[in-house]
């Protein structure tokens, strides 16, 4: 973000500054681990071809649990949602997809994991509906959807543990206003340090200067 508004002079002065005001976020780092088998995901080729989805827990300053559905667009890298509550289920997933796809659209895949909401008969019988195949990782393999962790990571280090919740509606505000943040503002590596939001709308001035161009060879 700094490159960005130009104030870079120097990356090694830049990466000093920031370790002096104590800017980085402490990460937990897994455990090294042997070498296994890795099958690389299937990279989409444009925006709601595949939707990753996954659930995060938290607790509010009280004790009490809470659960955050995240979603994920494997293409444009954007978070179209993040569902807070208390509970949810396959027919709470039914009714936030159904609310979604008169705003954002529907993917036409959806990767989970094998938890007992993503399994439940209601979203299965919906997504078949609708036409979404839905795509099960193998158990115990979280690599299988590694968007999803990726974005669920920086998620957990930049807002979750950043902040404290004294409520479920506090939560829901502090945890949309990252969302947006992170849509709009937030570089992201895979996007050549843009934004989800700037990565779409040089997609779209892109489609938009080839099919004038298009246009003016068939005239």
């Amino acid at each position: 973000m700094a490159k960005r508004e130009g104030l870079v002079i120097n990356k090694k002065r830049t990466a000093r500054l920031y370790r002096e005001e104590k800017l980085a976020l402490r990460r937990k780092r897994p455990k090294r681990k042997g070498s296994m088998l890795r099958i690389p995901l299937p990279i989409p080729m444009e925006p709601n071809q595949r939707w990753s989805m996954d659930f995060i827990h938290d607790s509010l300053f009280a004790g009490r649990r809470f659960k955050c559905l995240t979603i994920v667009d494997d293409f444009s890298k954007e978070s179209p949602r993040i569902e807070v509550a208390h509970s949810l289920g396959g027919y709470q997933l039914v009714r936030i997809l159904e609310e979604m796809r008169p705003v954002t659209g529907l993917p036409r895949e959806i990767r989970v994991d094998n938890g007992p909401e993503f399994q439940s008969r209601v979203l299965l019988e919906y997504c078949l509906k609708m036409g979404i195949q839905l795509h099960f990782t193998r158990p115990g393999k979280p690599t299988d959807n590694a968007f999803i962790e990726s974005f669920n990571g920086r998620f957990r280090d930049e807002c979750l543990n950043e902040h404290c919740f004294m409520s479920l509606n506090d939560a829901k505000q502090k945890i949309e206003t990252w969302r947006t943040f992170y849509n709009q503002e937030r570089p992201h590596s895979a996007l050549d340090g843009m934004s989800p939001k700037m990565f779409a709308e040089k997609l779209e001035s892109e489609l938009t200067t080839t099919i004038e161009r298009l246009n003016f060879v068939v005239l």
